[in-house]
């Protein structure tokens, strides 16, 4: 595998950011990895980070990088700050940075596949929140979208744990003042809409361990979830919010994803 640290400029955010990809590389005498490419232009796993987290997360907490040798797939990982992958509503366009142009500056850099078969998009927290969301929004372009711990209802969670009926000023400097219910920051309203249009819809995936403080929010996403046509795949048990939890599921996210043959 390559890894490439890439620091560029963002056009829509104005400011130098940076994503950490891996991409395949075939190799025959390498020890300890058994490395595969699929083609001239890589299936992608665009990979999401956590609120308090960057780019480097998934490569520092997990084994991420053995995990892929052996698919043949590239993997993403923006840097979008606490941004909950939102046009904020006092900052950056973090939304339309990783909907619109991170996927095509990325494909300008790599090889990557443009095709709707070969892209998905997976993440842990708040990076669950945001993998949905380019799931339910961009149906077009992702086949799957997973969630692992995500911040799943956030139309009734205001990041203010202890009490989630109160805003704080963070989520109005992300959101706004005005209630996001029925908009489209609103994955449990994004789910009727997409349920209702003749479009594609793209596989969906979520796990949560049954001792995180996101399991509720888990719980009334996958209700939700489950009442319309979409196709999902839930799975819970022992876990709490933390790396031990994402370095397994993660594992299972990527035997999951619905790779070409």
């Amino acid at each position: 595998m390559a890894l490439v640290e890439c620091k560029f400029y963002s056009e829509v955010l104005g400011l130098s950011t940076s994503m950490t990809v891996i991409l395949p590389q075939k190799t025959t005498t390498q020890i300890g990895m058994s490395n595969v490419t699929r083609g001239k232009l890589h299936p992608t796993l665009y990979l999401l980070h956590g609120l308090s987290d960057d780019d480097s997360i998934w490569l520092r907490r997990t084994s991420i990088e053995r995990y892929v040798a052996e698919m043949g797939i590239a993997v993403v990982m923006p840097q979008v700050h606490r941004s909950f992958y939102t046009d904020m509503e006092e900052g950056g366009k973090y939304w339309t940075f990783i909907s619109e142009e991170l996927p095509a500056l990325a494909r300008s850099f790599f090889p990557l596949s443009p095709k709707r078969e070969d892209n998905f998009v997976a993440g842990l927290s708040m990076g669950g929140y945001g993998a949905i969301k380019l799931g339910l929004r961009k149906p077009k372009v992702f086949a799957a979208a997973a969630s692992l711990s995500g911040a799943l209802d956030m139309a009734h969670h205001f990041m203010n744990w202890e009490d989630p009926t109160a805003k704080t000023k963070e989520y109005e400097q992300i959101f706004g003042k005005e209630d996001i219910a029925g908009t489209h920051d609103d994955l449990l309203w994004l789910l009727q809409e997409l349920d209702r249009s003749k479009g594609p819809k793209p596989a969906l995936y979520q796990c949560c361990g049954t001792e995180d403080f996101l399991y509720a929010d888990n719980q009334i996403f996958r209700e939700a979830c489950l009442e319309t046509s979409l196709s999902l795949t839930y799975e819970e048990g022992p876990g709490s919010h933390e790396w031990g939890y994402w370095d397994t599921k993660i594992r299972d996210v990527l035997n999951w994803l619905p790779l070409s043959k």
